[in-house]
Formats: structure tokens, sequence, C-alpha cells
């Protein structure tokens, strides 16, 4: 094996970037009424959209249709050599296809296209020789020729691919702005990764359950009141009605600052050491909210009340971090 400097290696991985670049660029330019015509096509479309590739351009495929399906376009990847064998059934009429071949001349994907025509499926091709043969069928074609890929030999597939993932993230994008698809709506298609927990996550969700919140009457004794504080570790304790509405709160912070102003903690009640204005929030509300509120109160702990302004749970940062909400 010849030995590579760690320069030439250095400008060899700076001018792949670069190469793949310019090819990105060159592809803006491409842009015409064409790939418009093809996302009102997309966009009209009642059915899904087939995405199928062979080779590199099936990875790009799959990436490409699960970025339309995360997006609020429904999408598949169909295999084009299973397609052969009986995965064409799962193509309806009123789907929509979307060829990719660099060549236009995938032997797979060329001999089901005319199949597609007898369905009267629409088929939007991403390919580089739009007098291919997958060109000469599709409806609509999106160029995505390069001047040359980065490999060296200019033999495999990098910038070429390159370019189709981004025409595939193009028409991804301009479906889901066209759809008016928002935060929440990419939430529901992720529920497990952190957009979807802080979109989807209530205060109910997470908070902590009664037998957990530390909670006593405005007439306790102040004794009483810090056992109840540090059996139930929260920080912070409510003082609260007969009919469990919140009349106030006590935090370590007051203790704290009772303790600097020498009063005599003894002969104190929770009436007499409460703020009269605590911050709570409604169970019904995002988990979000509850960690929005406790930055900008500058606060650790908030009591949850319920739509009759009961207290019915508690929670803190840390129920917040433990539920990836923040």
């Amino acid at each position: 094996m010849e030995k590579v400097t760690s320069a030439a290696m250095a400008q060899r991985l700076r001018e792949t970037i670069e190469i793949e670049a310019q090819a990105l660029q060159s592809a803006s330019l491409k842009v015409n009424d064409t790939w418009v015509l093809a996302v009102r096509a997309m966009l009209a479309n009642k059915g899904r959209v087939v995405v199928m590739g062979m080779g590199k351009s099936g990875h790009i495929g799959r990436k490409i249709a699960a970025t339309l399906a995360s997006t609020g376009t429904p999408a598949m990847f169909v295999h084009p050599a299973e397609a052969s064998h009986g995965d064409l059934g799962m193509v309806l009429n009123e789907d929509i296809v979307l060829a990719i071949s660099n060549s236009g001349e995938s032997e797979e994907l060329t001999k089901i296209l005319p199949v597609f025509k007898r369905l009267g499926v629409q088929i939007i091709a991403i390919t580089a020789n739009v007098d291919s043969t997958l060109g000469q069928h599709a409806h609509y074609v999106l160029q995505s020729a390069v001047e040359k890929e980065a490999c060296p030999l200019n033999l495999a597939p990098t910038a070429s691919t390159t370019v189709q993932l981004a025409i595939g993230d193009a028409l991804a994008v301009a479906l889901l702005e066209a759809r008016g698809f928002k935060e929440d709506d990419f939430a529901r298609s992720h529920p497990g990764g952190a957009l979807g927990r802080r979109l989807l996550t209530l205060v109910s969700d997470v908070m902590r359950a009664m037998d957990q919140v530390p909670r006593v009457h405005h007439s306790t004794e102040f004794t009483a009141l810090m056992k109840e504080m540090s059996d139930k570790g929260l920080g912070a304790c409510a003082i609260v009605s007969p009919e469990l509405t919140i009349e106030g709160v006590f935090t370590d912070g007051d203790l704290r600052r009772l303790v600097e102003n020498g009063r005599d903690l003894r002969a104190l009640k929770a009436v007499d050491v409460m703020s009269k204005t605590p911050k709570v929030i409604l169970k019904s509300a995002m988990a979000v909210e509850a960690a929005q509120m406790m930055e900008r109160y500058k606060i650790t702990s908030i009591f949850v009340v319920d739509e009759h302004h009961k207290i019915c749970g508690a929670l803190n940062s840390h129920d917040l971090m433990q539920a990836k909400v923040i």
C-alpha cells in the first residue's frame, strides 16, 4: 500500500467537500418550473409517494422516503428488484412514484416503468440523463447531473448521490411549507425525539403524585412545616386551605432569609412565613411551559393545580430533566 502523507490526506478531504459543495451549487441553478410542478403534483396526490432506486440511489431513496414521511407527506420505499416479484402490488393508482437513477437506465427500475404507465401513476424522476429511459417515461424530470464525482477515479457515486439527497430534501421542505406543517405536527411523528418530548409532554405526565407533594394548612406549626418539607424533599411546601386551594408557599430560600433575619422560628406558624403569591401551573399545560416558568421566575419547583385551582401535584427541575423535557 502506497504511503499517503497527512497533508495529502487532508487535501483530499477538503477537495471532496469542495467538489460536492460545487455540485450542490450547480444543482440549485437547475431548479425550474418543472420542479415546481413536481412539488404541486406531490401536494395534490391523494395517495403516497413511492420512492424507488437501485444501489446507492436506493440508499438515498430510503432516506428521502423517511424524510417525506416525517414531514407530513405519506411516503414509502419500494425496492425495484422486489417490485418485479410481488412488491409492485403495494403501488396503487392514486400513488405517485419518485424514481431515482443517476444513469436513468437501471434495468430493475426501467422494466417496471410501463406498469406505472398502465396504472396511470405519475412518475417524478431524479436523474442525470433527461434523455434516458427513465427520463422519457417520467412526467417530471429533476435533472441531477454533476460535473464530476468526488471519487478520484470518477466512478464511486459521491457528488451525484449528495445532489440526489439534496433534491429529496428540497422536495420535502417545499412540501412541508406548502402544507403548513408546524412544530407540533413534527412532534407527533417524532414522539420519542427531543422535540416530541418537549411539545407532547403534559405537566400531568411528569408531575409528582399527591402523596409526594409537601403541603400543610396555614395554622400548622413551623416545626411541622419543616418536617413536611424534609420528608417530601421538594425544597418547597404548599400552604393550602381545607378545600386544597393554594394559599401560599414556603421554600428553602424563605427559610434561609428567616435565619438571616434572626427570627424566632419556634413561635411561627405556616401563615406567618408563607409567600402569598405562589407560582402554580395547570396540570393540562405543556411540561415545557413549566420549565419556562421556572426559568423566568428563577425557581426550581412549582405546584400543579387543576381547573378548579386545587392542588393536584408538583414538580421540580429534576423531574423535567428526568423526563428529558429540558
